[in-house]
């Protein structure tokens, strides 16, 4: 059976009368950061480019302001501006001519990171810097005129369409809610004068880019938010939109500033696809649903069930630019998944430091810059270690025709992701695992399990290239009594080679040790594998549909059956390392379980009665019947060293080439850069 004819309602065409979509699958809208770039517009061509031909029927770029005072970045708003978007345009209609591109406006109303930002209101967000300033009658006149524009300007660069975002704390949906509109003229108030802004944008859009442009609005169906849109206001919303001239309504869930995962890892697959379901009842145009459809199977269940018309995934075609090819072709077991760990996606693109790309695939959003082209020649190399830094070098290399031999001690490849992979939310690792096995099969790598190689072993097998991907070894650190039978290291807790007993101290409180901590306080099914268990565990009643699908409803969240203190050496607040866009969700579910988090820990020693530790310089005894150490870990370098003593070419590449928290963002990455390079 071919993937067409196992997902049939995937590869179904959409018909809009005007034009029509290939099929129900839309790359979602994410901010990369290239649009700010040096020669960012020629990077985002081939980036959108290399979708189109992996099959998506649709794209949605990322946000462009209407305005200056809409955006920290890129804003459409000139015919010069206009042009330089032709660039990607014309590359994704020449890559293929089916695939439609509909440029995404952005206003992003009080979070935008200027004192000129404007909102209905002068309510600061939790999370944005400054307050806004009020805008006025002339101001909203503004505002709506530069909505109109910008889709004409979009228009005019060759888009197909355009998206109109009115979710997520941003300009338009900061009218529709109460608490931070507190206007009393026609723009505030009563729910008919909160939400005319919305319809009136939509209606002035429309007008401007006539009937046979593509035009999505896409709705908060639920805020997350105390306070946020009642289900009838969203209804309402929904009907006065499409009657404004929307062709497409895509749902979106939760504002930034919502104290609710919607994205993160721990978030079950399709966890809001029957709130679109719902509300797909209401209306009658096409409907879109998002958030955590990684794979095409779960795209098909929720058109099946009748939860959507078209599959928005914006992340994993971030991991896998031909998901959609593969799935058409009954590739799905070569489908690279998303994780959504967030690490080099979102995290990057809230930091606002670094380049937006892809923990599973570095190449994303770097489609110019890193090319994994044939080799002239090719080389016999060796990869010593099976964990994501060997993994990522071997299957780069071996798919640009060099031939590799993939060495491992262990029975099964993985490495430290055969730790992560237990930790309850974080289950997606087992797509990864399933991903390079299959690879290890399609690029014909020779894959020696169970075997321990030395230098010798190695100088004698005559390859061109030998890669040191050994990884780490945890760290121990010098402390008297850290041999006393209590301690465990951060492997055997998480492995379960050894007890854990109901008092436990864990030394360490980066990403390890809220690992460990998750792992020991959890019981029952994980929230990440069950959508009832994850609206409990974060208070959202998807059944009643209060304000903002939380609003008077208490997360419930079973204390941990043994006493935990999680500790750390910095005084900084605990956690405070881990990603912005999911720490905040590891520390609080830690602390609703009863973790104690504390920081300014000095460790003196370790006897029969517990913990003795200095806490901010005041004594402190941990009276604890186990202390799991998540003390850092140290590059396992013996085999490169005798390498070299034996003058064998070798490399370092991974934990073995710098410990840090076992990074797999940056292993994979530079495993790549290598691979690509040899």
């Amino acid at each position: 059976m071919t993937g067409i004819e196992r997902y049939p309602r995937l590869f179904s065409p959409l018909d809009l009368g005007f034009t029509r979509l290939k099929n129900r699958v839309l790359m979602g809208s994410m901010h990369t950061g290239l649009e700010e770039a040096p020669n960012g517009f020629e990077r985002m061509a081939e980036y959108f480019a290399e979708r189109a031909r992996g099959g998506v029927g649709m794209i949605i770029t990322g946000g462009i302001a209407p305005n200056a005072e809409g955006g920290t970045g890129a804003k459409l708003s000139t015919p010069e501006e206009a042009a330089q978007h032709r660039i990607i345009t014309d590359t994704v209609h020449a890559a293929d001519p089916d695939v439609k591109i509909c440029l995404q406006i952005l206003h992003s109303g009080p979070l935008v990171a200027k004192e000129i930002c404007v909102a209905p209101s002068p309510v600061k967000s939790r999370i944005g810097r400054f307050k806004p300033n009020e805008l006025d009658e002339a101001g909203i006149e503004k505002q709506i005129a530069d909505f109109a524009n910008c889709a004409r300007m979009a228009q005019q660069a060759g888009y197909d369409g355009v998206e109109i975002i009115g979710s997520a704390g941003y300009l338009i949906s900061t009218f529709l809610v109460q608490k931070t509109n507190l206007r009393t003229d026609r723009w505030g108030g009563p729910w008919e004068n909160r939400m005319r802004f919305a319809v009136e944008v939509v209606k002035r859009v429309r007008a401007a880019v006539g009937d046979r442009f593509i035009l999505i609005f896409r709705i908060s169906a639920m805020d997350m938010l105390e306070g946020g849109l009642a289900w009838d206001e969203v209804v309402s919303l929904g009907k006065a939109i499409e009657a404004a001239g929307a062709n497409i309504i895509s749902t979106h869930f939760c504002w930034h500033e919502a104290p609710v995962p919607t994205i993160a890892t721990m978030v079950p697959r399709a966890a809001f696809t029957r709130v679109t379901g719902r509300l797909r009842k209401e209306l009658n145009v096409p409907m879109i649903t998002s958030n955590r459809i990684n794979m095409p199977d779960v795209a098909e269940a929720a058109l099946a069930r009748g939860d959507a018309d078209l599959i928005s995934m914006a992340r994993p075609m971030l991991a896998d630019p031909e998901l959609v090819l593969k799935a058409a072709q009954g590739r799905e077991d070569e489908i690279n998944t998303c994780i959504a760990c967030n690490q080099a996606c979102l995290d990057h693109t809230f930091g606002g430091r670094q380049q937006v790309t892809c923990l599973v695939n570095p190449r994303a959003c770097n489609e110019t810059l890193l090319r994994y082209l044939p080799v002239a020649a090719a080389k016999r190399i060796a990869v010593v270690g099976a964990g994501p830094a060997g993994l990522a070098y071997a299957t780069v290399a071996s798919k640009r025709g060099h031939r590799v031999t993939l060495f491992d001690a262990a029975a099964e490849i993985g490495g430290q992701f055969n730790l992560a992979k237990r930790v309850p939310g974080k289950e997606e690792f087992h797509e990864t695992l399933r991903y390079y096995r299959r690879m290890i099969e399609v690029q014909g790598i020779e894959l020696r399990l169970n075997t321990r190689v030395d230098a010798a072993m190695l100088a004698g097998m005559g390859f061109d290239e030998v890669v040191v991907a050994t990884g780490i070894t945890p760290r121990t650190p010098v402390l008297e009594g850290i041999d006393h039978p209590m301690v465990v290291p951060y492997i055997d807790a998480i492995l379960e080679r050894r007890p854990i007993g109901r008092r436990v101290a864990i030394m360490g409180a980066g990403g390890i040790g809220f690992d460990v901590a998750e792992l020991i306080t959890h019981a029952g099914t994980s929230a990440a594998l069950d959508i009832d268990v994850f609206a409990k565990e974060w208070g959202i009643d998807f059944v009643n549909h209060p304000r903002g699908g939380v609003t008077g409803v208490q997360p419930v969240v079973a204390a941990a059956d043994r006493t935990v203190y999680l500790m750390q050496r910095k005084t900084d607040p605990v956690g405070k390392t881990l990603g912005r866009t999911t720490g905040w969700t590891h520390r609080a579910t830690l602390s609703r379980r009863g973790v104690h988090m504390i920081n300014g820990v000095e460790y003196l020693k370790i006897d029969d009665a517990g913990l003795h530790t200095r806490v901010n310089g005041e004594p402190k005894l941990f009276e604890v019947d186990t202390v799991i150490v998540c003390a850092g870990q140290t590059p396992q370098r013996t085999l490169y060293d005798d390498l070299l003593a034996a003058g064998v070419k070798a490399s370092l590449v991974g934990g073995a080439y710098e410990a840090v928290e076992l990074d797999a963002k940056r292993a994979i990455d530079q495993a790549s850069r290598m691979a690509a390079a040899v």
